[in-house]
């Protein structure tokens, strides 16, 4: 697998997660089969999607962008689609989760 390919399927894994997170919801406490299931295949589907992806790409650059992924997807999914709120203290936290990742993926200063 290519580099590109790599990421592509590290995002590709942080998505389903944040879809996996919103089937997990909808399932209410798994007595929702219609949500359950899904999820349960979301679930599936990321993981093998990040592991694949972990053949390539450092353990710990992938792990980072794909909870970040998962973690301000699904803060974004909760305040788009059931009117959680936006406060200034969520924002500084998802410019601290982007930071974060972005001061992972630079490289080192000589």
């Amino acid at each position: 697998m290519s580099a590109f390919l790599a990421w592509l399927t590290l995002v590709s894994a942080g998505l389903l997660d944040v879809a996996r997170v919103l089937a997990v919801k909808r399932a209410d406490s798994y007595t929702r089969p219609g949500w359950t299931g899904p999820s349960l295949i979301l679930l599936a589907a990321f993981v093998y999607l990040l592991g694949r992806a972990m053949q390539v790409l450092p353990l710990g650059t992938a792990y980072i962008v794909w909870s970040s992924i998962g973690a301000a997807g699904t803060v974004l999914l909760g305040i788009l689609l059931f009117r959680e709120p936006m406060t200034p203290m969520c924002v500084a936290a998802l410019a601290l989760i982007v930071g974060g990742v972005v001061m992972m993926r630079s490289p080192p200063s000589a």
